[in-house]
């Protein structure tokens, strides 16, 4: 089986690990923080803001099954690239979207799906999304893992996250694994 890496930013990593842990293809997910100088940083550290880091997913994939411009495509639509340092009511530079490439195909890839959607016009405002090279990626805390599906019945999850996961399988529902489409 071939396999891919792939590192996005898109807001808080409970959202995004939960929207792409739910696709066919994508062989794991875990959160973390990604972008900044600060080796191995902790939670409390990268909420500061100070560390330059995001929170971010590293992404496992099949690219026979989910290539990368599939993973793009959900990333674009299910957070909101033009806003700066912030997603919903997350505030900081640990929030901001960014594409963290690992290779030249993946920068490409990038920056052709950021100019088709520049093009396509669907957000107003500008894409403020980066796209940058991947340098290093820390595994955020264990209690941070799964997330979602260990906390449904806390409020951020059913406010935040769950309208996500609505969205996802309302527009991709045919990309979704079985197992989550209910």
């Amino acid at each position: 089986m071939t396999k891919e890496t792939a590192t996005l930013a898109g807001g808080c990593f409970w959202c995004t690990e939960a929207l792409f842990k739910r696709l066919k293809g994508v062989i794991w997910v875990v959160p973390g923080y990604a972008g900044g100088t600060e080796e191995n940083p902790s939670y409390e550290e990268v909420s500061t803001g100070n560390t330059g880091h995001a929170e971010a997913i590293q992404i496992e994939f099949n690219p026979d099954q989910i290539p990368f411009e599939k993973i793009l495509d959900i990333f674009w639509h299910t957070h909101n690239p033009t806003t700066l340092n912030q997603q919903g009511s997350d505030f900081g530079s640990q929030y901001r979207s960014v594409i963290f490439y690992h290779d030249e195909k993946q920068k490409e890839v990038a920056q052709k799906s950021k100019k088709d959607l520049e093009m396509e016009k669907l957000y107003p405002d500008p894409i403020v999304t980066e796209i940058i090279p991947f340098s290093s990626f820390y595994l955020a805390e264990d209690y941070h893992q799964n997330y979602y599906d260990r906390n449904r019945d806390k409020s951020y999850c059913t406010f935040v996250i769950d309208p996500k996961i609505h969205k996802l399988l309302a527009e991709y529902k045919k990309d979704v694994k079985e197992e989550y489409q209910n």
